[in-house]
């Protein structure tokens, strides 16, 4: 098992989100996480890395407790984080913030950032140009592939579509599908396009309230219809 995240509580200063959550990811998987605003989607990610404490619970990875481990150790064990927003260095280049997620060997960044870059021609081109200075879409894509840098083998997704042109979006769903086929990479992703979960995932947890309240099949029948109803889509 890739996750097993068991029982795992969590929250910001004294008020609780996740409620004794209980997810687990195989290996070349893709989960998905669905649910309104507020629901604790972010919050299980942030969770996952060490960006939040555990009040209760346990993640291990790959047999291996990470519960207590911190943010660096947790990279440094193979999960990488793309948050919402982007977050990029946006005064330095392309190539500066994709050295940035070098972190496991700075030494050997030179051949990481070139592996990456055949996964991402469209930032070949733009490898000295300012972060801040791309299209959103491109930013995406940055941000990404700068994750991808420190090769990570599970990597949490936190809205990857929001405000990206269908083409990125294109990109971005070719490029995932290739890491699970060709290096068996595991995936959670937080998104609120239907459409996108569907072309990746292997199944959608719903999450309300700070808990999974359902498990959709995207190939089930009627499984679009149930997957709208949590993010209060009608019809």
């Amino acid at each position: 098992m890739m996750l097993d995240i068991m029982g795992l509580s969590s929250g910001y200063g004294r008020v609780p989100v996740l409620r004794g959550v209980d997810i687990q990811v195989g290996d070349a998987e893709c989960v998905g996480l669905l649910g309104r605003n507020g629901m604790g989607k972010t919050t299980m990610l942030r969770a996952i890395m060490g960006e939040l404490p555990a009040w209760g619970g346990k993640i291990t990875k790959s047999g291996k407790d990470l519960t207590k481990t911190p943010t660096q150790g947790r990279a440094c064990a193979g999960i990488g984080y793309v948050p919402q927003g982007k977050q990029l260095f946006k005064l330095l280049s392309v190539r500066e913030n994709l050295r940035m997620g070098c972190v496991k060997d700075f030494s050997g960044s030179a051949r990481q950032i070139r592996e990456v870059l055949a996964l991402f021609p469209r930032l070949d081109r733009l490898l000295d140009r300012q972060a801040g200075m791309l299209s959103g879409g491109e930013q995406q894509l940055l941000a990404i592939a700068r994750c991808l840098c420190g090769n990570p083998d599970l990597i949490l997704l936190d809205e990857p579509t929001e405000g990206i042109q269908p083409s990125i979006c294109d990109e971005i769903i070719d490029v995932l599908k290739q890491l699970r086929r060709e290096r068996g990479l595991s995936i959670i992703l937080v998104e609120q396009d239907i459409d996108f979960l569907w072309q990746i995932c292997d199944r959608v947890l719903a999450i309300d309230k700070g808990n999974v309240a359902k498990t959709i099949e995207p190939k089930a029948p009627g499984s679009t219809a149930e997957a709208k109803k949590f993010i209060g889509i009608e019809g």
